[in-house]
């Protein structure tokens, strides 16, 4: 292929060294050649970039003409990649970036105020830090600077940041409960702190060993294995493949991200597909605002991530195995390498597993930054290196994924609950809970209640059980409404606190699972601002692909700020009805439940 580079643009030996450094170890199993993937290496397109990123501190032209170079990718074609994710900058910047999440969870915790403070003393966002520009302490001479971001998975802990840091031996992490001297500490020395989330659950399956893990110890093959870490693994190789897959089909397991698909079916077309090869992809680009339980299960427990990977793998044919995890988990991302390391050392990873004749490997990659990646099409195409666009289905999955060949695709939470199935039965998991809703649901509780975290519940249990279970409304408030499902879910009133949490109830009720959101917000909260902060969400968000999406997400947001409150319900039908995938097609969800249910906004505005 020949390949037209940027003229005079000439990589630094750091940048390339960095670039090298990232490819070289793949570079002996080239992705298949398929409609969807040329010949070569240009999967690694986006390891690359977080290569260069991480060591520099931004993507110069020189080092995306070695990229270019090294994966036969043309610049034009590379530069729109890297300019589509929000964590990666074509433009020189400090090399410390503090991302000051502003989004519904911390806005409802004093995110606002926090940033009003930021700038004023640091400055704008996006402006560098200069050397006495803050309070005592800040030091950074130019070297750093803030931005506002989007949800960053700490709702249960907010208001939060992220740092993301650059330079040889760098390592970005998260600061939780921030405060601007903390903050400000943290720019000053790049250290930062993040606190356990709590986890509740009164007879845990999922959450049972984050519920007894040392956090020191959760890398610990030897931990992980007195706790019954593999027992469900050695029992489906016994077992074999279809009786595996028949376990999860009984279970009436559906998937936990809010698509609701039967885990079992999945399993049973790919398994049966007669192209090869298969792969499987776990998604851990957890960014639906108000979500954090898939983290807490990689952070605490990422030996059972990898353990039902290879369960599932095993099971369907995949003998690859892709862990996509969203850019701003660094704790998630540094265990979950450890966990696979550790695995692949002892023989449950690889060609062999457990001298069973079995092959599956897992790879991880990591995110950078875009919301639109949790769609599961948009996924692959990321993975091959491409813009994280949505395609069009049919065709599905099961048939032409990833690399264009049949994929199996499931979130965190799903594929933790194959570990139980497994070894229990399909028949003892869906005893519990209901008949449609088996099995127990991971809810995220965050915003104005007593005692946010994750609660594991069975599936039936009421949202004002859930609450309850929780403490309540913080500080005894009273409570104006509660965001079920994230930002693409709908507000649900106080008088619906009878909303058994199970697929049917909600249904019922005009509401939706999704993602395991429950997001209080008490008397002092300003619903309008959070309504508003949703639209905006979306509107960043939207990957621009569909035109309906892109325009109708900017029209919502200006709509809702002139209240022309009629005309948002027309918008909402069009993206509905036309959008490629569910963000534009749930953008307007909670902005609806807001005007209609909630009537925060007066509905007899003009036109």
């Amino acid at each position: 292929m020949d390949i037209h580079l940027i003229p005079g643009a000439v990589a630094t030996p750091v940048e390339r060294d960095a670039i090298d450094g990232a490819i070289a170890p793949s570079t002996q199993h080239p992705a298949p050649s398929t409609k969807h993937q040329a010949p070569g290496n240009r999967h690694l397109l986006l390891p690359a970039l977080h290569a260069v990123q991480r060591r520099v501190g931004w993507i110069s032209e020189g080092a995306l003409n070695h990229i270019c170079e090294r994966l036969s990718i043309a610049p034009a074609d590379a530069y729109g990649v890297a300019s589509f994710y929000a964590m990666f900058s074509l433009s020189p910047r400090p090399p410390l970036v503090v991302h000051v999440c502003d989004d519904i969870a911390c806005r409802a915790n004093g995110a606002e105020a926090l940033c009003r403070e930021l700038e004023q003393r640091l400055g704008k966002p996006g402006e560098p830090a200069d050397r006495g520009a803050g309070a005592p302490g800040l030091d950074v001479g130019g070297r750093a600077t803030w931005v506002r971001s989007p949800c960053l998975g700490q709702c249960d802990r907010a208001p939060a940041a992220f740092f993301q840091v650059a330079g040889e031996g760098a390592e970005d992490a998260t600061l939780t409960n921030a405060t601007v001297n903390a903050i400000v500490a943290g720019a000053a020395d790049s250290t930062t702190t993040v606190g356990a989330t709590a986890v509740y659950a009164d007879e845990p399956r999922l959450l049972r060993r984050v519920c007894l893990a040392n956090p020191e110890s959760v890398v610990d093959y030897r931990d992980y294995r007195a706790h019954g870490g593999y027992d469900a693994l050695e029992r489906a190789l016994v077992i074999g493949a279809d009786a595996v897959i028949r376990e999860v089909t009984e279970a009436r397991l559906v998937g936990r991200g809010g698509a609701l698909f039967p885990t079992g079916r999945k399993w049973d077309a790919v398994a049966r597909h007669s192209s090869r090869p298969h792969y499987l992809v776990c998604n851990a680009d957890e960014s639906e605002p108000g979500t954090f339980k898939d983290r807490v299960l990689m952070e605490a427990d990422p030996f059972a991530v990898i353990e039902a990977m290879t369960i599932a793998g095993c099971a369907t044919g995949c003998e690859q195995g892709f862990l996509y995890i969203r850019g701003e988990y660094p704790l998630a991302t540094a265990r979950l390498r450890g966990a696979i390391e550790a695995a692949r050392a002892r023989g449950l990873l690889g060609d062999d597993i457990l001298g069973a004749g079995v092959r599956f490997d897992v790879e991880l990659r990591r995110g950078a930054g875009a919301y639109i990646c949790g769609e599961e099409t948009a996924l692959f195409n990321s993975i091959e290196g491409r813009r994280g666009e949505p395609r069009n289905k049919p065709p599905f999955p099961v048939d032409v994924g990833l690399f264009g060949q049949p994929t199996v695709v499931n979130n965190v939470e799903t594929l933790v609950n194959v570990l139980p199935i497994v070894l229990d039965g399909g028949a003892a998991y869906a005893r519990i809970g209901t008949g449609q809703s088996t099995g127990t649901r991971l809810f995220c509780l965050s915003g104005s209640v007593t005692r946010p975290g994750v609660y594991e519940v069975p599936q039936g249990v009421t949202l004002a059980g859930l609450i309850a279970q929780a403490g309540g409304v913080r500080d005894g408030r009273a409570l104006q409404a509660v965001l079920l499902g994230g930002a693409a879910g709908v507000f649900v009133t106080p008088q619906e606190l009878d909303m058994p949490l199970t697929v049917e109830g909600a249904r019922a009720a005009g509401a939706t699972l999704g993602s395991g959101v429950v997001m209080l917000f008490d008397d002092r909260v300003d619903l309008g601002d959070i309504t508003r902060r949703i639209a905006a969400f979306f509107r960043d968000e939207s990957c621009g692909q569909c035109v309906p999406c892109r325009i109708g997400t900017i029209r919502q947001e200006e709509l809702l700020h002139r209240r022309q409150l009629p005309l948002i319900e027309e918008v909402a039908q069009v993206m509905r009805d036309a959008s490629i995938c569910g963000l534009g097609q749930t953008a307007s969800s909670a902005v609806l439940s807001a005007i209609k249910k909630l009537r925060i906004f007066d509905v007899e505005t003009a036109r």
